[in-house]
């Protein structure tokens, strides 16, 4: 399974961005998805998952202003990122699972894109 992403780049605060992520995986609907997060000197950090049926699970500090999403038609992750603030700059990665479970534990994913920069600042 093959995961590339797109979309990041720098922003002002407040501002937005649209990140992307495209797999090469057969039967991409039976995944579960998610997005991580790791900023310089710290750990990896789950930011959203969704299911199979579309049903989504978030970390706090995102709640109620990245939204994520996914066409099983096209095989294609996305992250709606709205209100963004320093903290929210890192290296973007999108993950794959094979299980049902939506989950922000990164070990229980194993397949996993390169990344793609987010930075915030003004």
């Amino acid at each position: 399974v093959q995961l590339v992403e797109s979309g990041g780049g720098s922003v002002r605060p407040g501002g937005s961005l649209k990140l992307s992520c495209t797999s090469s995986a057969y039967a991409y609907s039976r995944y579960t998805m998610a997005w991580f997060r790791q900023a310089p000197g710290a750990g990896r950090e789950g930011v959203a998952s969704i299911a199979r049926d579309g049903s989504s699970i978030y970390t706090d500090s995102v709640k109620g202003r990245f939204t994520i999403s996914r066409d099983n038609a096209k095989n294609t992750l996305t992250l709606q990122m709205n209100s963004l603030k320093p903290e929210d700059t890192a290296m973007y990665s999108c993950a794959a699972r094979g299980g049902p479970l939506k989950t922000l534990e990164g070990r229980l994913y194993n397949h996993w894109g390169r990344g793609t920069q987010v930075t915030v600042s003004s």
